[in-house]
């Protein structure tokens, strides 16, 4: 936001110093202090604000209007992708698919199968939820044919991976698409794109490899489960189907943009046009997504009331933290705009001659590597480039592009900070030396493979 009456008189050298210490001290509070990243991030906004001159009266304004906006449309993408991932999983839906993916490839191909079927179950059920989930499945399979965990849980892992770091309505890439100010449709499209090939060399290829290199027997104790899911849980048809509506809402309203685009419709006053570009809406196409789920996997199943209430609500819970660290993230942004840092990055990446889209990628690779936390590494990186993006002259897809390459950076070499780390380690009954040694080196491969598509997305855009 701009403040009337009032600009910057620091130079870009001073303003470029405070960011540095901005981002060195969320580090620390973060690595050296534990201090929760939602209020690191509050308290850094603060302080880089009075830093950088911004008119006292106008600081709180300031943070609030960012945090707020940045909120307005996250926390209802992520909240109500929660809730459908969560309809989803409780009803058996995820089980189902899992098992119909191994019947339908075979045994030889049951990792290739199992790792497909996780990267649709991917679309709305979070990286941890989802891997819960499938575990049960995952474990079940690799007693039959081998008893060897890696060879079937790692590409399984690596694809809740992939759709958690670069498809909506997952915290990341919708983080990212706010910030970055990109088109959220196209985003998603292009996630979708990109994530089957990426999944099949860092997720499938690595996954089998270090499957086949360590062997490790499946422990007798994967972690808790829905006690409640559906004994009739739906059929495979159903699932997919479900999953497919959002997409097919989404897609159809980025279809009218183009064709406005083009001419061919007249969205400013065809108003059968505007009301389905509102139900294509992302915030309205998953609001309907999750009252069909909600009716199909739940009503129609013979669950009502209270406790088709509960399973609904036990999905907020877990993502609350996640919305209010990306709104934090945003108030952090906002500040950096308001302040005119962002200007100053923009012209200092213009002199040395980094493009946007690689310093973006580096930032949120050094973040990620340093603090563990991919949302933090993200929404930090993204506040910060996103001034720069703004005045860059970007078409819509190298925003894109540049959004996904944040996004990339983010996922880099999960090791000892991170929870996702000690999360696939534990869960699979490996050791911290071969989690480092397969998850690790996977985390690694998928950001840069996946940075390396972005960047040919950029130049083609």
């Amino acid at each position: 936001m701009e403040i009337e009456g009032w600009s910057q008189t620091l130079g870009a050298g001073a303003l470029l110093g405070i960011a540095a210490g901005a981002i060195a001290l969320i580090l620390v509070l973060v690595i050296v202090f534990k201090m929760h990243a939602f209020l690191t991030l509050v308290l850094v906004s603060l302080l880089t604000a009075f830093a950088t001159g911004i008119p006292a009266g106008q600081i709180v304004p300031t943070l609030v209007t960012s945090f707020g906006t940045t909120l307005g449309s996250v926390a209802l993408l992520i909240g109500l992708g929660a809730m459908l991932g969560k309809m989803v999983e409780h009803s058996g839906g995820a089980r189902i698919l899992a098992e119909k993916m191994v019947s339908v490839f075979g045994e030889r191909r049951a990792p290739f199968g199992l790792g497909l079927a996780s990267l649709i179950m991917g679309f709305p059920i979070f990286f941890d939820a989802g891997l819960v989930v499938m575990l049960p499945i995952i474990f079940a399979v690799a007693r039959r044919l081998g008893n060897n965990v890696l060879l079937f849980g790692m590409p399984a892992a690596a694809a809740f991976s992939v759709m958690h770091v670069f498809v909506p309505p997952h915290p990341g890439p919708v983080a990212a698409t706010e910030l970055y100010g990109a088109s959220l449709g196209l985003v998603l499209l292009v996630g979708l794109l990109i994530a089957f090939p990426l999944w099949y060399v860092t997720g499938y290829l690595w996954g089998t490899y270090v499957g086949r290199r360590y062997i490790f027997p499946v422990p007798a104790l994967f972690g808790s489960v829905d006690d409640d899911v559906q004994t009739n849980p739906p059929g495979v048809g159903t699932v997919i189907a479900i999953l497919l509506l959002p997409l097919l809402l989404i897609f159809m309203n980025t279809g009218l943009d183009f064709l406005d685009g083009a001419g061919v419709v007249d969205a400013e006053n065809e108003t059968w046009v505007q009301v389905l570009s509102t139900i294509g809406s992302a915030p309205v196409a998953l609001l309907i997504s999750v009252l069909v789920a909600t009716f199909v996997l739940g009503n129609r199943r013979g669950e009502h009331g209270t406790a088709l209430e509960k399973v609904l609500d036990s999905a907020l819970g877990p993502v609350c933290s996640v919305i209010l660290i990306t709104g934090a993230g945003g108030m952090f942004g906002g500040v950096l705009r308001t302040s005119g840092i962002g200007d100053a990055l923009s012209d200092s990446l213009a002199d040395i001659g980094l493009p946007v889209i690689v310093a973006a990628y580096v930032i949120a690779l050094i973040l990620r590597v340093a603090q563990g936390s991919a949302t933090v590494a993200l929404v930090t990186a993204a506040g910060l480039m996103a001034p720069a993006v703004a005045a860059g002259g970007y078409t819509v897809l190298q925003i894109v592009a540049i959004t996904l390459a944040t996004a990339a950076g983010s996922v880099f070499a999960s090791h000892v900070n991170d929870s996702g780390f000690w999360l696939v380690g534990r869960l699979m009954g490996m050791d911290v030396k071969t989690t480092l040694k397969t998850w690790t080196v996977q985390q690694a491969l998928e950001s840069v493979v996946g940075f390396a598509i972005c960047l040919v997305i950029f130049w083609i855009g």
